[in-house]
């Protein structure tokens, strides 16, 4: 079987080479079974600052940079961006290649093909390529290298893959230089948020070249030979759990952080991010860290209500780290909300790419206990008939009266004119008597306070106390008018 490495095709066909930097590479080996010729190379990431080697070969490969270790089902697609969405990130109509063949007939104007994709075939799969390789040719006489064409490069993994759809919007840029008619460039931006290169960029800038030998009529095409990375989607998972459903101010509840690796490597670097609600107060001392059994440390640090927990220990695939911590209720809980979120972000250990999840809530529901500081707010409105500012015998009371507190709260009276408001903090509070509510009624004067004569009460509540709030009305009679 004859072999054929991917430089020396190059330089047959008489494509420029120069020396890169390769900081990450995977060999691969594939065998075309339509000429039996066997292709080998290495895949890599190469510096941004210089000229990639030639390689008509695009490259499916894993999060790492290594190759899958099965691509049944995976299929690759080039669509043009939809003409109406203004943003160009949504998928239009699948890109009409021009036809090729392999091996090539001279003149039946069918131009030749490249392997493994030798017909030039949108979309084309990639289960029978063990490297995970292919290849599309872009025709210049249809206009698909023109630059400002914006294409989307779609990979499809199968249905019941770890890997999830990726996406990459391809834009053909204006060629500079002395690059001539024999290279393209084009930006290539992630779609889905995952790095494009093994080095974690989600935006690069490549380019596609020309293959000289494509047909003997003048035709140009051009290989598309862009290589993109495979991860997971959710790479680490975060529950929070705890231990009792209710506790009040005084309690102590403990929380548990379970960090799950999702991914198909280790994870390092963890560091979860965990915000108390108001009243809970981090006891240092019971932060515990547990993995497979074994004891874990787990270094800790607050800063206001947000905790930070760090570990160095790397988390192998499938494995759970677990964290649990203990707070005490103060007084204050009761006018939090009870419930806390954590987050957790990590890095992978093979191409150090971050990872996160979260947030994970916890509800905890506060009762007030012996210890809530607390108060309450009576009142009512009533009608003064003898305007001493109290409610007498005979003197009833206004149903329905509206009263708005300082914070925006809406009071209504019952139907003997009485409102009270429960659990208020203590301090200064205001209350203002809503006339509108009262047709008919107008203020009564107060003959014996003159810091009565307002719609407006002040009044201060202590820790755990009660105080009272009254409003005087008096009915508003009008004169008949006569003729």
């Amino acid at each position: 079987m004859p072999t054929k490495a991917l430089a020396q095709q190059a330089d047959n066909q008489g494509l420029s080479r120069s020396t890169v930097n390769i900081t990450n590479e995977a060999a691969y080996t594939y065998t075309d079974p339509a000429t039996s010729y066997q292709y080998q190379g290495i895949s890599g990431q190469t510096s941004l600052n210089s000229s990639p080697l030639v390689d008509p070969l695009g490259r499916i490969l894993g999060c790492a940079g290594a190759i899958l270790p099965d691509y049944t089902g995976f299929s690759v697609s080039v669509y043009e961006a939809n003409a109406n969405d203004p943003t160009g990130t949504e998928l239009g109509n699948l890109l009409t290649l021009t036809r090729t063949e392999l091996p090539d007939i001279p003149g039946n104007n069918i131009p030749g093909g490249l392997a493994p994709n030798s017909q030039n075939n949108n979309p084309y799969f990639i289960t029978n390529n063990p490297a995970g390789v292919y290849n599309f040719l872009l025709d210049p006489n249809r206009g698909q290298t023109s630059p400002g064409r914006s294409y989307i490069f779609v990979v499809n993994p199968p249905a019941n893959s770890i890997y999830k759809q990726r996406r990459i919007k391809i834009e053909i840029l204006q060629s500079t230089g002395t690059e001539g008619n024999n290279i393209v460039r084009y930006v290539a931006t992630s779609l889905d948020g995952q790095p494009i290169s093994i080095v974690g960029e989600t935006m690069v800038e490549d380019r596609v070249v020309l293959v000289n030998n494509a047909e003997t009529q003048a035709l140009k095409l051009f290989a598309f030979e862009f290589t993109t990375n495979m991860c997971q989607p959710n790479q680490v998972q975060i529950i929070k759990t705890g231990d009792r459903a209710t506790a009040e101010p005084g309690d102590t509840a403990i929380y548990r952080l379970s960090v799950k690796n999702l991914a198909d490597t280790g994870l390092n670097n963890v560091v979860i991010t965990d915000n108390l609600p108001l009243g809970f107060n981090f006891l240092p001392q019971s932060v515990r860290g547990e993995m497979n059994g074994q004891s874990v440390n787990i270094t800790s640090e607050r800063n206001g209500n947000t905790l930070t927990f760090r570990t160095d220990v790397t988390i192998p695939s499938e494995k759970v780290l677990n964290v649990a911590y203990a707070v005490q209720l103060t007084p204050d809980a009761v006018r939090g909300t009870g419930r806390n979120s954590a987050i957790v972000n990590a890095l992978r250990a093979d191409n150090r790419f971050r990872t996160k999840d979260g947030p994970a809530t916890h509800y905890l529901k506060i009762r007030p206990g012996i210890v809530s500081d607390c108060g309450t707010i009576i009142g009512r409105v009533f009608v003064d008939k003898n305007f001493d500012g109290e409610q007498q015998p005979g003197e009833p009371g206004v149903p329905n009266a509206v009263i708005f507190t300082e914070d925006g709260n809406r009071i209504t009276t019952d139907p003997n004119g009485l409102f009270s408001l429960a659990n208020v903090l203590p301090g200064n509070h205001t209350g203002v008597l809503d006339l509108s509510s009262l047709p008919g009624y107008s203020l009564a004067p107060n003959l014996k306070f003159r810091e009565r004569n307002s719609q407006s009460r002040l009044v201060r509540l202590e820790p755990g106390g009660l105080v009272r709030m009254n409003f005087a009305v008096t009915p508003t009679f009008q004169e008949d008018v006569q003729p």
